[in-house]
């Protein structure tokens, strides 16, 4: 009789080492060279960031985007609304402006820069991500070496001429926009030409550059970079509400006549302005004034134009509005304003 069935065993058979990590090094090889650029650029995309973010938290903290930008809205369009009144000869102070007012004529003035700006902040930013995915490692170095140099030469230049034009006036302001584009682009070339040198010749001996170096370095390229911008800005706003003005008293005659009733005399002596002395002497409005145009009308201030005004001959006019005064409006025709000598 046979003994019990003996038990099979399994036997293991383990892995050599050199197996082992044969097996894990199988995936696919990295090339040194292309390696080298993914390190180079993650190596140049954190030194770009580097402090921004903590900079952006600070500045969070200390105001509100929101109310930091609606403040910026009634600075341009405050300067907007100076210059077009400025132009007629009013101060926009007592027109009791209201701050929807402003902001609404801050659209007029900022569009343009606005649009140019972030156009070319785009297109920068492209170019510059364009400029990294398709020249190749070893031919990249070659082009920095000589892209370097110009960024800085050209920013140095540039900034010279914007902080020159902030002391002084230059030969340089053949236009109001050269001084202050030029201090905010020189900025800008000189941060860019400093990141591509950094990027360069960072190795991982080199000490890594404390982030509050980062942040001082990020908040004085926005401070100046903000101001110039800032000041062009404003020039531009201010330009713009003069130029409005100008086109407003070129069309003045298409515009629609106000003629103005009034319960007591206003005393308005203007060329093309006329006053009417009603028969009646118990209407409720015995003055009658024509060839007036209205211009604005906020707060309590109407604000008219003679017909024929001109820089050189008219008074602007500015009445307070009040239940003594009744408006009325008659759109220009081949027949001209109204004249009839009674109410």
């Amino acid at each position: 009789m046979d003994g019990p069935p003996r038990t099979a065993t399994r036997s293991r058979v383990r892995p050599r080492t050199g197996a082992r990590s044969a097996a894990r090094n199988s995936g696919p090889e990295i090339s040194r060279p292309r390696r080298a650029a993914a390190e180079s650029d993650c190596a140049e995309s954190d030194l770009e960031v580097s402090g921004l973010p903590q900079l952006a938290r600070i500045i969070g903290s200390i105001v509100a985007p929101t109310t930091l930008l609606t403040a910026l809205l009634f600075y341009f369009g405050w300067s907007h609304a100076y210059w077009f009144f400025a132009y007629f000869g009013v101060n926009s102070t007592i027109l009791g402006l209201t701050t929807q007012d402003y902001l609404i004529r801050s659209i007029d003035g900022l569009f343009v820069p606005l649009t140019v700006v972030t156009s070319i902040g785009l297109l920068a930013r492209w170019v510059h991500i364009a400029f990294k995915a398709r020249l190749a490692p070893e031919s990249r170095a070659a082009v920095l070496r000589v892209l370097v140099p110009i960024s800085a030469v050209s920013g140095i230049a540039l900034l010279v001429i914007g902080l020159w034009g902030v002391f002084a006036r230059t030969v340089f302001e053949f236009h109001f926009e050269v001084s202050p584009l030029s201090l905010a682009s020189g900025v800008l070339l000189l941060s860019y030409a400093s990141h591509l040198h950094r990027s360069t010749t960072r190795t991982d001996t080199n000490p890594v550059k404390p982030t509050w170096i980062g942040i001082v370095e990020w908040a004085g390229v926005f401070v100046l970079v903000g101001l110039g911008l800032f000041w062009a800005a404003q020039g531009y706003s201010a330009a713009v509400g003069t130029s409005r003005a100008q086109a407003q008293a070129s069309q003045l005659g298409g515009e629609p006549s106000a003629i103005v009733y009034s319960a007591r005399s206003l005393s308005l002596h203007a060329p093309g302005v006329k006053e009417v002395v009603c028969a009646n002497p118990d209407a409720a409005y015995r003055f009658r004034y024509d060839g007036l145009k209205l211009i604005l009308q906020s707060g309590d201030q109407y604000f008219f134009l003679p017909k024929a005004w001109s820089p050189s001959d008219g008074p602007a006019i500015v009445v307070p509005r009040s239940d003594s005064l009744r408006l009325e409006f008659v759109l220009p025709s081949s027949t001209g304003d109204r004249t009839v000598d009674t109410c």
